[in-house]
C-alpha cells in the first residue's frame, strides 16, 4: 500500500467516530502509524475477538506497526486464581490464536510483536 490515502481509509475503516483526523493526515505524509492494543488473558479467546482482530487487520493492512500487549500480570491480579504456569501457558495460546486469526483472513503478520505485562511490570 502506498498512498497515504489509502492507509488513511484503512485506519478508518468501520469506525463511528474520529478525532484528531488531522493529525492523523499529517502523521501519515510522515511515516506509518504505531498502534497498540491491550488485552488480559484471563481465560479463552472467543469469536468476539474477531472485533478488534478485524481492526487489528485493517490496521496492518494500513502499515502501520502493532504492538499486542498481553495483560498477564492483570489477568493473575483479577482472581489470583490461576498458577503462574497456566497464565504462561495462556499468553502462548493467545499469540497463537491472534496470528492464526490474522492469517485466515490473509493478512501479513510483519508488523505485528506481542509483549507481556510481566516483561517491563515486575523485576525478578
Amino acid at each position: 500500500m502506498s498512498s497515504a490515502i489509502e492507509k488513511k481509509n484503512f485506519i478508518l475503516r468501520n469506525l463511528q467516530e474520529v478525532l484528531g483526523e488531522d493529525k492523523l493526515d499529517v502523521i501519515l505524509k510522515e511515516r506509518d502509524l504505531k498502534i497498540y492494543w491491550g488485552t488480559a488473558t484471563t481465560g479463552r479467546p472467543h469469536i468476539a475477538y474477531f472485533v478488534p482482530i478485524s481492526k487489528i487487520a485493517d490496521y496492518l493492512k494500513a502499515g502501520c506497526e502493532v504492538t499486542i500487549l498481553f495483560a498477564d500480570l492483570h489477568a493473575y491480579l483479577d482472581n489470583m486464581k490461576a498458577p503462574w504456569e497456566l497464565l504462561e501457558l495462556r499468553v502462548q495460546y493467545y499469540e497463537h490464536s491472534i496470528k492464526a486469526m490474522l492469517s485466515s483472513i490473509g493478512v501479513s503478520l510483519e508488523k505485528l510483536k506481542f509483549v507481556r505485562g510481566t516483561e517491563y511490570q515486575l523485576s525478578k
